[in-house]
């Protein structure tokens, strides 16, 4: 086994383990309360939840982000992420595919992937830094032809590179080469954190370079400084102590991306997606989609079946909070009344009366 591959072993088992998780830092989703609507006047069952993605049609506003891509573990769970994908029809983005596009396709990302979900939006994986470290638009090409992908997503990672041992930390003349890499190639381009969040400059320095897809990947989920410290040495893990909260809460960064997308562009809201209640939260405050990575890895690793069962709880739930909103569509979810906190921090109903639901 490489380096590399023994590292994303580690990582997986620590994220599994629930040792990567950030313990001090929310991803701010319990912030975010729907009044609730007690006379929704909809038959739940015929609620629509479904959506379009990169030309697909979704039955969910979801994405699974595999957090693999490189040992051979990851086969077993790529397979029942993309069989629970397409079973569910929502959309996947795969882990990182560098040791499959240097050492050629392994740990399930080539072609049976796009063969087990013919149907759905899938999205490739390299890390922007990459960039700068030999891959260009050859490379990232191959990245999209090997899986069938849709787009591709550039993954930041300065804080894991900073910590990591023998990180990647030469992050400069990035934002250029991501936009020549925007021409280079046939499919959209995508920009995503892994956990630390993007704040609304980056974001529109991002797009203005002609980036289409953007994913917070805020705060609240996975530290993967608290990860990569827990694969170190007592030193490795007493310099990384400091920033295991670190970042832009994941309601935060949303709240702040959001208004600056334009039509034809995609926010996707990630970073401790726990459950479907937060996928409607992350719907409501701006995104276009909502992903989860380490909420769904305990069934991932397990069965496509269990992955299967999850996913249907995550739906059933998001669907939950469309009915009790009064929301049929996602178009309604979006304008769902919120509470507010008064000065005294407790919750209240905003004053005034909401379009549509005539003060039920």
């Amino acid at each position: 086994m490489t380096e590399i591959s023994r590292r994303k072993s580690d990582h997986l088992r620590i994220v599994a383990e629930g040792r990567g998780a950030q313990d001090r830092l929310d991803s701010g989703f319990d912030a975010i309360r729907f009044r609730h609507l007690a006379l929704p006047e909809l038959d739940m069952a015929r609620i629509d939840c479904g959506t379009r993605f990169l030309g697909r049609v979704l039955d969910a506003p979801l994405l699974i982000s595999a957090m693999t891509g490189g040992p051979e573990e990851a086969e077993a769970i790529n397979i029942h992420i993309a069989e629970a994908c397409a079973h569910h029809r929502i959309a996947l983005s795969v882990g990182s595919q560098r040791i499959a596009v240097e050492a050629g396709g392994n740990g399930g990302l080539g072609a049976s992937l796009r063969a087990r979900a013919p149907d759905i939006p899938i999205l490739g994986n390299i890390g922007a830094v990459q960039l700068n470290y030999g891959f260009g638009p050859d490379q990232a090409a191959r990245a999209v032809e090997m899986i069938g992908a849709d787009a591709l997503i550039l993954h930041l990672n300065p804080l894991q590179e900073a910590i990591q041992e023998g990180g990647d930390r030469d992050f400069s003349g990035l934002l250029d080469k991501i936009a020549a890499l925007v021409r280079a190639l046939p499919v959209p381009l995508g920009v995503k954190e892994v956990g630390a969040g993007l704040s609304a400059p980056l974001a529109r320095r991002l797009t203005e370079a002609g980036v289409t897809i953007l994913d917070v990947a805020g705060a609240g989920g996975t530290s993967w400084a608290r990860v990569e410290a827990e694969r170190g040495p007592a030193r490795l893990q007493a310099l990384a102590a400091p920033f295991h909260d670190w970042g832009i809460p994941t309601a935060a960064a949303i709240g702040a991306v959001a208004p600056l997308m334009r039509p034809g562009q995609v926010l996707i809201g990630s970073g401790g997606v726990r459950h479907g209640l937060d996928v409607a939260r992350a719907v409501r405050l701006g995104a276009d989609l909502a992903g989860q990575a380490a909420g769904a890895l305990p069934a991932a690793r397990h069965s496509t079946e269990a992955l299967v069962a999850h996913l249907d709880d995550v739906v059933t739930q998001l669907r939950i909070a469309m009915f009790c909103t009064g929301s049929a569509d996602l178009a309604a979810l979006r304008r769902a009344p919120l509470l507010e906190r008064d000065a005294g921090g407790q919750w209240s109903q905003a004053s005034g009366m909401e379009t549509g639901d005539a003060g039920l």
